[in-house]
């Protein structure tokens, strides 16, 4: 192909501000047009935001957004000169009078003060967090139209993936690219808000290559960054070349807007891109504190409150929001308890000076314990050590971070991970409390991993000095909620139940595949699976999880409360 410039508009949209999203739009497009670009594309849904859910269902939601596609339209012509500038494709819902929601998802074409061409996104994934089977009627025809000379194919996301780029068996009727590549595309447009997930991007590089050699096309596509709800897109839009070689790619976790030439020089072979580390832990934290920074920034608020036991998870958490929206807007509470060691107090404090936490504080609970006890003993008995118990003094600090959060307007952040989640480790309305929890997609043993690594890598980061103290790491975990106590007392070593939590959430695996593969005893395994099932009421009432494995809790993973687990047949193991 010949001459044609195209800007990347790698937006960071907030689901429903339809004004605020058109802005960015608008600014992206005065960009394109400073850099003399042909063409504008956008990220999917780029006027509502991606994933709006049922905010599709509200009355007017769809008037408003084509309401501002045509604003989009009339503002390029109107500044664009004698040229009318660039031509755009921006993504929003549409409303049609086909099908039985009467509801597409689009892509408009925007050129000479009108729209000239609209494509209705084909594809519409029913897996995993998506249901825009529930909310859209599939698009019937294909788009192909030409800008600058060139004849361009239009896809929206799934059209482009085919669930490829999430290691699924396609079994879509059609394939929507073969469709345009015949209909005459000489280049293939994709607008996209496909979320983060570990390991997903070298699949996204490694196919969108592999399509551009079998079609013989250039691959443009756009991705969404940011963070809206649970879901992180990590952006990286990209340009492939006809032969599979990269011809530019944007930052990840980075809203930009970029004007590339579509038949330049190619800036790297593929190859070189997936030798590096596509699960890399670096990708892994950044997507923690977008999803972190966003959630805060994005509800209205700036401060965000830690309740900091000593422990590896509180500390984890700490600097996560810390990088997110700056230490001098946390707010880090210490609440010892009579079980509390000297130890967990200095580490707690420790976490506070490394990271220049801006307001601390410290709100004993043993009175309050106390006081608890003597009220509930004449009708329960004495309590004492008991889960009750424990679960009485986890509740009361719950109490304090949520008064704090009231008195301040700053955010509780959750500090459970993904294991305590997972077998019900973790107390409900206590350290389950709050408004997000970063950590909550991690097994413990990425938790120990991300924080050797954000220790490795403070001073890139931007931190003064290594922000988790190495005794958070080191000691033995505890939730110091009696006695001596120790995760291990109630839990396998975490490497072992982390094998479980994988293979049963993350895999579907049935017990006994776990068994047979693991080599783990057979008890263990099914009281954890067991556990597992039962924490699914924990779980329903848990707060916000940034997503960042293929199979995270929340409305990915959508199990029934009330359910009885298969039995497993033990004595049928070798």
């Amino acid at each position: 192909m010949g001459r044609m410039r195209i800007a990347l508009a790698q937006l960071n949209p907030t689901v429903g501000d339809i004004p605020g999203n058109t802005r960015l739009i608008l600014e992206a497009i005065d960009r394109a047009r400073e850099e003399a670009a042909d063409l504008l594309i956008t990220p999917e849904l780029a006027v509502l935001g991606y994933p709006p859910r049922d905010l599709l269902l509200r009355e007017g939601i769809i008037q408003a957004c084509e309401e501002a596609v045509e604003q989009i339209a009339r503002a390029v012509h109107e500044a664009g000169g004698a040229g009318g500038g660039p031509t755009v494709i921006v993504g929003h819902p549409r409303q049609t009078r086909h099908g039985r929601r009467g509801v597409r998802n689009s892509a408009s074409v925007c050129h000479g003060g009108q729209v000239v061409a609209v494509h209705d996104k084909r594809l519409l994934p029913g897996y995993d967090v998506f249901d825009e089977d529930r909310y859209f009627d599939p698009g019937t025809e294909t788009t192909v139209v030409e800008v600058a000379g060139r004849r361009l194919g239009i896809l929206i996301c799934e059209d482009l993936w085919r669930a490829a780029d999430v290691d699924l068996r396609s079994t879509y009727e059609f394939d929507p690219v073969a469709e345009a590549v015949e209909a005459g595309a000489e280049a293939l447009i994709a607008l996209n808000a496909s979320p983060f997930v570990r390991g997903k991007f070298a699949r996204h590089v490694r196919y969108t290559s592999e399509l551009a050699q079998r079609t013989q096309r250039p691959i443009v596509m756009v991705n969404q960054t940011g963070a809206n709800d649970d879901l992180v897109f990590d952006g990286r839009s990209m340009i492939v070349h006809a032969d599979g070689t990269l011809r530019a790619m944007l930052p990840a976790f980075e809203a930009c807007t970029r004007t590339v030439e579509l038949a330049g020089e190619a800036i790297v072979p593929v190859d070189e891109l997936l030798g590096a580390d596509s699960e890399s832990l670096d990708s892994t934290w950044n997507a923690l504190v977008i999803g972190t920074r966003d959630y805060i920034r994005k509800t209205g608020h700036t401060r965000a409150i830690i309740g900091l036991s000593g422990g590896i998870d509180s500390a984890l958490v700490a600097a996560i929001t810390a990088q997110a929206i700056g230490a001098d807007n946390l707010i880090g509470v210490r609440m010892p308890s009579r079980f509390s060691s000297p130890g967990s107090l200095s580490d707690a404090q420790e976490t506070i000076e490394r990271l220049g936490i801006g307001e601390a504080h410290e709100i004993p609970i043993r009175e309050a314990h106390k006081l608890m006890q003597s009220i509930l003993d004449p009708a329960l008995g004495d309590v004492t050590g008991t889960l009750a118990d424990e679960n009485v003094q986890a509740r009361l600090r719950g109490v304090i971070l949520m008064t704090i959060s009231n008195a301040t307007g700053g955010l509780v952040m959750s500090t459970s991970n993904k294991s305590e989640m997972a077998v019900g480790y973790s107390t409900l309305y206590g350290d389950m409390c709050g408004a997000v929890a970063p950590i909550a997609d991690l097994l413990k043993v990425d938790v120990y991993a991300l924080s050797r690594w954000v220790n490795d890598h403070h001073d890139t980061l931007g931190f003064v000095q290594p922000p988790i103290p190495e005794n958070s790491i080191t000691k033995p975990p505890s939730a110091e909620l009696r006695a001596n106590q120790t995760d291990q007392d109630s839990l396998p070593e975490y490497e072992v139940l982390d094998q479980i939590v994988e293979r049963f959430v993350e895999r579907d695996q049935s017990v006994e595949r776990i068994i047979e593969e693991t080599g783990i005893d057979a008890t263990v395994v099914e009281k954890f699976t067991r556990m597992i099932d039962f924490a699914q009421y924990k779980r329903d009432q848990a707060v916000v999880i940034p997503k960042v494995s293929p199979r995270a809790f929340g409305r990915g993973r959508v199990m029934p409360i009330v359910m009885k687990p298969l039995p497993v047949r033990i004595s049928q193991q070798a």
